[in-house]
């Protein structure tokens, strides 16, 4: 078995609750499937959104299914302070007192008084690969990325290990950029 796991940028995204996917898109809207993601269940839609900050607004930015309890609004720093917010680094889920932001959808509006974060870079597993490799859910680990003209190694990654994940390790399309990540596998280096 390999000791590497595959890199995956996760562009803006935002995810609705179904309270805001009615407001925002109408009473009994349904979310228009467009790809399965690497997550089991997760999935990319056709359907975007307008996140709106006090500098300027992100224009379409895709919206991920299924519907979750919170909405949530995953953008990168560079988002962050292009529209104006103090998005703070977050594990997904972990809204309390987060950015607020605005959703402007084809049939209205959201005012989110929290929801908008970075997503703190982390690897999915399962519980055996968690065995395999020595670590254990919310343990915070380096990554070692090998490259050709730019190796890397991401500190503080969380792991997030449930039995109905994908082995891969997410991180924002500001660490990718920076990192020239296409492709790469990372391996656990620190733990």
């Amino acid at each position: 078995m390999s000791n590497t796991f595959i890199i995956e940028t996760s562009a803006r995204h935002v995810h609705l609750s179904a309270a805001d996917l009615a407001t925002l898109f109408g009473e009994g809207y349904e979310l228009k499937f467009r790809k399965d993601l690497s997550q089991p269940g997760q999935f990319a839609t056709f359907d975007k959104v307008d996140v709106v900050g006090p500098k300027r607004t992100l224009s379409g930015v895709t919206i991920l299914g299924p519907v979750r309890p919170q909405t949530q609004v995953e953008i990168s720093l560079t988002d962050a302070r292009s529209i104006g917010i103090s998005a703070p680094i977050r594990e997904s889920g972990d809204l309390a007192n987060s950015a607020p932001c605005k959703l402007v959808g084809p049939c209205g509006e959201v005012e989110l008084s929290e929801g908008a974060i970075i997503a703190m870079r982390h690897i999915h597993m399962l519980p055996e690969d968690a065995e395999r490799f020595g670590v254990k859910d919310k343990q915070i680990v380096s990554v070692k990325i090998p490259s050709p003209e730019r190796s890397t190694i991401f500190g503080d990654v969380l792991v997030r290990v449930t039995p109905t994940s994908a082995l891969a390790m997410h991180i924002d399309t500001d660490e990718a950029n920076a990192a020239g990540i296409c492709g790469q596998e990372g391996e656990i280096i620190e733990i």
